[in-house]
């Protein structure tokens, strides 16, 4: 049996002793969050998204949000001490981050971020987000999470 080829958040979990589960599924190209939950059979309230986004000082930050949620862009802002932020372009994904949409990870980007949990992820022991590519999802402890991330819980998204 072939050996699973580890993503850059993998490797960070690796790195940190996490423990987590990888849940691969069949997708040939990008798909949403829900689609992602529904192939996966995962609960759509554990399940987040993560996005990146550009403050009016230049620097960029990342936002992992409940998949069937939208940030409030306010709050977010807020969250990391910017006046405004506003999503990076698509076609800019890569080069910042590393990975492709529909992959990114909060975990092993090119660079650390500032990084912003919504106050949800709270409420679970382990949630869902990217594993790094398109068609795996990792379940993590939330509080390995926090760590590996050196992100935060804060109220970010639209009621």
């Amino acid at each position: 049996m072939a050996k699973e080829a580890k993503t850059n958040a993998m490797r960070m979990l690796d790195v940190q002793k996490v423990k987590y589960e990888t849940i691969t599924y069949d997708c040939g190209e990008f798909v949403d969050g829900i689609h992602c939950a529904d192939l996966t059979g995962v609960p759509h309230e554990q399940s987040f998204k993560t996005l990146v986004m550009e403050g009016k000082s230049g620097g960029y930050y990342v936002f992992v949000v409940p998949i069937e949620k939208e940030v409030d862009r306010k709050a977010a802002a807020k969250a990391v001490g910017e006046k405004t932020v506003d999503m990076i372009h698509v076609k800019d994904i890569q080069k910042i981050t590393g990975y492709i949409r529909g992959g990114c990870s909060p975990i092993g980007m090119k660079k650390p971020y500032t990084t912003v949990f919504d106050a949800s992820a709270g409420d679970f022991q382990e949630i869902y987000v990217s594993g790094g590519r398109i068609g795996l999802t990792l379940k993590v402890p939330v509080e390995d999470l926090l760590k590996a991330t050196k992100g935060r819980l804060e109220k970010i998204t639209m009621e």
